[in-house]
């Protein structure tokens, strides 16, 4: 499972292990009010030389495993939110592609969001795709994704404050 806790990434990179991950009240899954540190998982996000270590967690009851990602990121993409929606609008309304970004990786998240776009709204979402993406995002499906349907396993969204 993941839980999106507001964090912040420099502060990540810097401490590396170090950094003060909130720790879940209790398990998303079966509600036990303890649970014990998993070490960490290396991810990558854009704007990073090298990877940075994810805090993970595990029920001792459902041995449910629960991994901290920071908000404003999809699961298994690495480009921030905010970066894909801009990308994506700049091109349609400019039809060219944002500098600095891969022009591939790019168009990969446009096609994903003309698929997601039609399979859930019909050919009408293909001609409102920005509309389509902030929709697909309250239904909790990742506009982005190759994958059709919900984002794989759960996922929980965090009142943690920001740690700095």
């Amino acid at each position: 499972m993941i839980i999106f806790v507001c964090v912040n990434l420099k502060e990540i990179f810097k401490k590396q292990r170090e950094y003060a991950w909130p720790r879940p009240d209790r398990c998303p899954r079966c509600g036990l009010s303890k649970l014990w540190g998993h070490g960490f998982v290396l991810a990558y996000f854009d704007g990073f030389a090298g990877g940075l270590y994810l805090r993970r967690y595990r029920c001792p009851d459902c041995r449910c495993v629960v991994r901290l990602r920071p908000k404003g990121y999809f699961i298994r993409i690495q480009a921030a939110i905010e970066t894909i929606r801009a990308g994506i609008s700049q091109r349609l309304c400019t039809g060219r592609w944002p500098v600095g970004s891969s022009r591939a990786r790019q168009g990969h998240w446009l096609r994903a969001l003309m698929r997601n776009a039609v399979a859930y709204f019909g050919n009408a979402g293909k001609s409102r795709l920005l509309e389509a993406f902030d929709r697909l995002i309250s239904l909790g499906i990742i506009p982005v994704s190759r994958a059709i349907g919900p984002a794989i396993g759960a996922v929980f969204e965090s009142t943690y404050p920001s740690v700095s």
